[in-house]
């Protein structure tokens, strides 16, 4: 009888071969016949391509179609019960039913739908055996065969086809299959088995053993032996419908057990460069280690096996500085096998091919026995130092659980001690670097293993007892913030640092070095530096994947989780879901070794690393540069490879990389910066260059051209003449010459070259590039028929390089000067010109005339009258003067010709016409009154720009007080007039901008307390309290859009609205009473106020013009 996974339907067989199928209230719906002709509704289609026999058969030819159609079919084993078994797919939807034909008396695989209605029916399987399963995922159906040579599992289709099998480690008559038993999530499948022979005890030994699927092959992870004892011996095997990795137990003795196991991967454990990245693999018998410093094979393929006499269950390395690479294994009967590096399996490379060779490892230890107290299975074990074990069995006696610590004294003999332990202890872990132990127990309770061998609780630096809150799969102990935690992943990817959770969707992690290597189920792999992190810190880097620009985060194929990390390297190694690994280099990780190497000056080794994950080789120097400047020797002697440093030179760039593309959160900002000012381009190549010069010129000729070449202004000329002294060594110089210009684009070279003036040099250039002959032939052979200084103005002036050329040519004598003016006048050379003639010159006569009608068109005529003057050239410095209005220049100009008087007379009223326009009254005023004799038109200029005093003297010095009432007093009299009328306007303005901020303050208030009085703390409370609560509005409006700076400058203008009700009245009236104080005082400050500010009583003394209306002017 079974039932159907969704419980709702449930199918029996009966003794006269009959399937009875019903519901879960035991209502009958169907009764079929299990042994039936037909194939069923699946049946195969013919297409016309003949029988099978006909097909070909390889090189048996037509005798193995004939042998296969007389092939007898053979009926069931012996012991096989002849019992019908039935297995439903995990959906539900089809079931299988494995019953003995009548007519044959073999086995056969029948598989019905939900409905009972046949669809398939196997093909002839010989030797198939009565257990069977359908793996819950639906895709195959398991039972087991017996082969003349060996014993299978194996798997058909739905259509009854046969696919694929693996060969179980028993002999052919060895042993007989009572059960296979799939895991809920398809992954483990168990086979239940006893022997065909009794025992000593004339009981038969029983077995359940393990097996998983990777990269299509078949390993066997556990083998759990039960012996002969027949109270032992299991009668019920089931798996656990909710944990996947729970097997349960029902003894003969009556007992029930329960089987946790969890997935884990082995590897080793070391810091330094003598650990090779060991991994080992679980295969039955065999164990599979791959060395990763050395190779990188895909499973099932490894570097090399060990073979062990009986299946191994629990492997592990040693966790021992120097002794990494050893291992131990625990197998099925309960014995410790260690196994130690051998002294030849350093890496060796075979004289005759090219692949590596490692050699295996040698025996140490062995029977070491286990005691398991009468329960098979021991939870695990670590080998800590040379001769001590830590073994944790569930071991009942007088139901008590131990701990079992085995100390070696030599390869065959141990001392045993039982540390008893209160409760289930699922994994134990062990400090490399501290040296702690840990044990975990079932119910997520931490113990800390002293060496004594006694337990205490693991307690937290503030003496608070720290346990986990669900058992871990996987735990390793680590130092976060100067205190050591243990970290512990579930089976449902929820990582645990002590009692706190740290993330919920964690794959993977390792613990290497400083750093917490994490892969998620979101894809990405996270490198953590640990010594830069709190528990809050880790929380919050794995919280989300958002900032996928840091190093500490990378993407990884879907799936993968991590194998395992190679020390004091760059590499990290993956599995994906099918089974394949990928080496991958995180940035983390690869920029942390750089820092290693770089510290301890390993130059080459970071440059080799650089230089193949295509780090940006600036962060040589970056790291550290009063280190690299005071070691360049060493440097260059490690890296002793020209095309390398010149490949570093190339790559130079002014970027600080520590603080930009490899930002080190540790470092402070200052660390990187160099000890030495400039810039830092030019700082490296000079001290290379310098260095270089210093070693081998001749060797580093190369990099010395290079170190001219990548300055920030690149030394061209000085890499061409090093060139030109090479020229006695011909392949040298040809060799120079072709790797600058394959630094330097050839035109800018044979113009440089050119720049020179050494025509060898030019003509050596112009034969290495691509040029025709003709292009500079007839240019070179033209040059060399000028005279000297002419000719190397010719050359500056094709290069542009008209300084230079302005140079040359100033010493080509008088007969070029025209040719001079008209370079100075294109290039605006003005002032380089002026300073290659003496002042008294009639060439600096010229220039300063050229150079001031220059800046006379570029709106700067005062300078060019400066110069006219100071050249001698008094007219134009006059009407230069005047175009500006520089009256002062003007009338010194005037009088230093001297002008006539009439003329002198003139050119003051055009002057004081200018500056009235220009609103300068007072210096106008001066120009009619000294030098237009003019004081009736300069005293109303200065009444006109309101300089009362000045007014005043000047009617009382040329004695007209007859323009005191004409002009003076209703002059004033209207000044006092818009005067008191603007003030009276802003006072009024100012009262009732502020008696309006007294209502709106006073309406906030009343506001804000009812709002207090009915405790509503919600969106619209935040924004009405506070000195921008509105009255009539809330702050929705001041959440105004900032996408663009329209919608900016619109939110900022409603900021200094005075609409009366608007969220931000009080800002903008009190913008507006700021805006009346700074206007008004602004006033106070014009001139004919000054004097009244500066003391209240005092009188001003334009009041003195008249009696009643002076009196109305003070008041």
């Amino acid at each position: 009888m079974t039932w159907s996974p969704d419980q709702e339907l449930v199918t029996l067989t009966t003794g006269q071969e009959t399937i009875i199928m019903m519901t879960k209230d035991f209502e009958p719906i169907t009764e079929v016949t299990i042994n039936q002709d037909d194939f069923g509704e699946d049946k195969f289609i013919t297409v016309g391509w003949g029988k099978k026999e006909t097909q070909f058969h390889g090189s048996e030819g037509k005798q193995a179609a004939q042998s296969l159609s007389f092939q007898p079919v053979q009926p069931a084993l012996p012991w096989d019960d002849r019992k019908p078994r039935i297995t439903w797919r995990g959906d539900g939807q089809l079931f299988a039913v494995s019953a003995v034909c009548p007519k044959t008396g073999a086995r056969k695989v029948r598989i019905w739908n939900r409905e009972c209605v046949l669809q398939a029916t196997s093909e002839v399987v010989n030797g198939l055996e009565q257990p069977l399963c359908w793996k819950p995922s639906g895709s195959l159906i398991t039972s087991t065969q017996r082969h003349p040579n060996k014993h299978s599992v194996v798997f058909m289709e739905k259509n009854g086809l046969l696919h694929g099998d693996f060969t179980l480690p028993f002999g052919k008559e060895q042993v007989k299959v009572k059960e296979l038993l799939w895991n809920s999530d398809s992954t483990v499948l168990a086979v239940w088995m006893e022997d065909l022979k009794p025992g000593e005890n004339d009981h038969p030994n029983t077995y359940i053993q393990l097996w998983t699927v990777g990269n299509y092959h078949w390993y066997l992870k556990q083998s759990v032996h039960f012996g002969s004892e027949p109270l032992r011996a299991p009668v019920c095997v089931c798996w656990d419908p909710e944990k996947p990795l729970r097997l349960h137990l029902l003894t003969r003795g009556w007992a029930s057990y329960t089987y946790d196991w969890g997935w884990s991967t082995e590897r080793s454990h070391g810091t330094d460069c003598h650990d090779n990245a060991s991994v080992a693999v679980i295969d039955g018998d065999k164990i599979l280690v791959t060395t990763f410093r050395q190779c990188v094979i895909p499973p099932p393929m490894c570097a090399f096996e060990l073979q062990l006499p009986v299946p191994v269950n629990l492997v592990t390395f040693r966790s021992q500085a120097q002794r990494t690479n050893e291992l131990a294994a625990l197998t099925a009967d309960g014995h410790i096998y260690v196994y130690g590096q051998g002294e030849s399996c350093n890496l060796k490379r075979d004289s005759n091919i090219t692949l590596f060779r490692i050699s295996h490892l040698h025996f140490l230890y062995s029977g070491g026995g286990v005691e398991n107290g009468g329960v098979p299975g021991v939870s695990g074990f670590k080998v800590i130092s040379a001769p001590l074990g830590l073994g944790i069995t569930k071991a009942f006696e007088f139901f008590k659980l131990f701990m079992q610590c085995l100390f070696f004294l030599n390869s065959w003999s141990f001392l045993r001690s039982d540390v008893p332990v209160d409760g289930f202890v699922i994994s134990l872990c062990h400090s490399l670097r501290n040296g702690t132990v840990a044990l975990q127990l079932d119910d997520g309770q931490i113990r800390k293993v002293h060496m004594e061998l006694s337990l205490t609780e693991w307690k937290d630096s503030t003496g608070n007892t720290i346990n986990l809150p669900r058992p871990c799969v996987q735990t390793a102990l680590f130092t976060l913030s100067g205190e050591e935690h243990l970290i512990g992943l579930t089976e449902r990817s929820h990582l645990y640092i002590g009692d706190s959770l740290v993330a919920s969707n964690i794959s993977s992690f390792v613990v290497y070095d400083d750093f917490l290597l994490l892969t998620t189920h979101s894809h990405m792999c996270h490198c953590l530096n640990l010594s830069t992190l709190s528990i809050k810190g880790l929380q919050s880097a794995l919280s989300s994947d958002a900032n996928q620009n840091d190093e500490t985060v990378r993407k990884v194929e879907r799936g993968s989780r991590i194998v395992s990390v190679v020390p004091q390297d760059t590499r990290l190694i993956l599995q994906m879901p099918r089974g394949n690994l990928e080496t991958i280099h995180h940035q983390a990780l690869v920029l942390a070794q750089l820092r290693k190497w770089l510290d301890s000056l390993r130059f080459k080794d970071a440059f080799e690393c650089m230089r193949k994950l295509r780090i940006n080789l600036n962060l040589i120097y970056d790291h550290n540069p009063t280190v690299f400047l005071a070691n360049i020797e060493m440097f260059l002697k490690q890296i002793d490879s020209i095309n390398s440093i010149n490949l570093f030179l190339t790559e130079l760039k002014e970027e600080d990389t520590t603080t930009t593309m490899y930002r080190c959160p540790s470092r402070s900002a200052s660390s990187s910066a160099s000890g030495k000012g400039g810039k830092k381009v030019d700082i490296i190549c000079d001290a290379l260059r310098s260095t270089m010069e210093t070693l081998d010129p001749q060797k580093y000729c190369l990099c010395i051209l290079t170190s001219h070449v990548r300055k920030t202004t690149p030394e061209l000329e000085i890499a061409l003449q090093k060139v030109h002294e090479l020229r006695g060594d011909s392949v040298s110089a040809e060799e120079a010459l072709k790797y600058l210009l394959f630094l330097v684009n050839v035109n800018e070279l044979y113009e440089q070259s050119l720049g020179t003036y050494d025509f060898d040099l030019v003509l050596m250039v112009a034969e290495k590039s691509q040029k025709d002959p003709k292009e500079y032939l007839p240019f070179l052979n033209m040059l060399k028929t000028l005279e000297p200084n002419y000719q190397r103005y010719t050359i500056d002036k094709h290069l542009k390089r008209y300084r230079k050329a302005l140079h040359h040519l100033s010493k080509c004598g008088e007969e070029h000067f025209t040719e001079l003016l008209n370079l100075v006048k294109d290039q605006r050379l003005y002032s380089d010109a002026l300073e290659l003639y003496s002042s008294n010159s009639e060439q600096y006569k010229t220039l300063s005339v050229a150079y001031a009608e220059h800046l006379v068109e570029q709106q700067q005529a005062e300078q060019a009258g400066l110069l006219l003057w100071r050249c001698g050239e008094n007219a134009r410095a006059l009407q230069a003067f005047v175009s500006c209005t520089s009256w002062r220049n003007a009338l010194a100009v005037a009088t230093h010709i001297p002008l006539p008087p009439e003329q002198l007379t003139v050119l003051a009223r055009d002057l004081a016409e200018k500056l009235l326009e220009a609103r300068r009254h007072t210096q106008a005023a001066l120009c009619l009154e000294q030098y237009a004799k003019d004081c009736e038109e300069a005293i109303s200029a200065l009444i006109q720009g309101a300089a009362w005093e000045e007014a005043l003297r000047l009617i009382y010095l040329y004695n007209r007080q007859d323009i005191i009432e004409t002009d003076l007093k209703s002059a004033l009299l209207d000044a006092h007039s818009n005067q008191t009328s603007f003030l009276e306007s802003q006072k009024a303005l100012f009262i009732r901008h502020k008696n309006r901020l007294t209502v709106v303050r006073e309406l906030k208030a009343k506001a804000r307390l009812e709002l207090f009085d009915a405790e509503l703390y919600s969106e619209a409370s935040s924004v009405l309290t506070g000195s921008h609560l509105g009255s009539k509005y809330s702050r929705s409006n001041s959440r105004i859009s900032s996408r663009s700076s329209k919608n900016r400058r619109k939110a900022e203008g409603k900021k200094h609205s005075l609409k009366e009700g608007s969220p931000f009245e009080d800002i903008a009236l009190l913008n507006a009473l700021t805006q009346i104080i700074i206007i008004t005082l602004a006033t106070l400050d014009l001139p004919h106020l000054k004097n009244g500010r500066k003391k209240k009583k005092t009188t001003h003394p334009a009041l003195k013009i008249t009696n009643k209306s002076a009196f109305l002017l003070q008041k």
